[in-house]
């Protein structure tokens, strides 16, 4: 079994009985990553300054050029697996942070639904139906009473319409007649009869030549 082996078999052997918490690995990720940023940024450094050394002493002194080249070479390899080891940090990191939010979710999620069952517990579902219906009931009485006291009280005395309607036209063709009467609208009818006709010429000749033949005949 290799070093690394015992040395994760030991590490998980021990953090079943004291294992970090989500936040406390959190915290010692975020503490590697910064350590890891400052190396890389020494090793930067360093790589310009074997850079610059090259450059100094090139063509004049090789040996000097071609040894500052290789430590730059060796900087150079050390920065990539730092770059490497900060990335897989960092999806651990990250893979860790989304582990805790779902958690305390699920937690408060939990609580959550504890605290609705314990508002439920005292309800009861038919005295709900049977509250509601006496809701439904109270406002259906509420509703004819007003109705009621809205309606127009008659006594219980009943009338035909029509009659009533012809009444009226009745009393108001009276008003009108009498109206017309005191402006002078209709004349006045005469009381004696008016004077007969004369009777014509020739039915007065008519006349007495009949009374002629009576006398003949007596």
């Amino acid at each position: 079994m290799s070093k690394i082996s015992k040395f994760f078999k030991g590490s998980s052997n021990s953090s079943k009985k004291h294992g970090p918490t989500p936040q406390e690995a959190i915290h010692k990720l975020r503490e590697t990553e910064e350590m890891l940023t400052k190396k890389q940024e020494y090793l930067e450094k360093r790589i310009e300054q074997e850079l610059t050394t090259a450059k100094k002493h090139g063509t004049k002194n090789k040996r000097a050029a071609l040894q500052a080249l290789k430590r730059k070479k060796r900087f150079e390899q050390q920065l990539s697996q730092i770059d490497g080891t900060l990335s897989t940090i960092e999806f651990q990191r990250e893979a860790l942070e989304n582990a805790n939010t779902n958690t305390e979710v699920l937690k408060n999620m939990s609580y959550a639904a504890k605290a609705i069952k314990s508002a439920h517990e005292n309800m009861d579902l038919d005295k709900i139906d049977s509250l509601m219906q006496d809701i439904t009931e109270q406002q259906e009485i509420a509703q004819e009473i007003s109705d009621a006291i809205s309606r127009p009280a008659g006594f219980g005395e009943e009338f035909d319409e029509d009659e009533l309607l012809a009444e009226l036209e009745d009393l108001e063709q009276e008003d009108l007649d009498r109206h017309l009467v005191t402006a002078g609208g209709l004349p006045n009818v005469p009381s004696s009869s008016l004077p007969s006709r004369p009777a014509s010429k020739k039915k007065v000749e008519v006349d007495e030549d009949m009374e002629q033949l009576a006398a003949w005949a007596s």
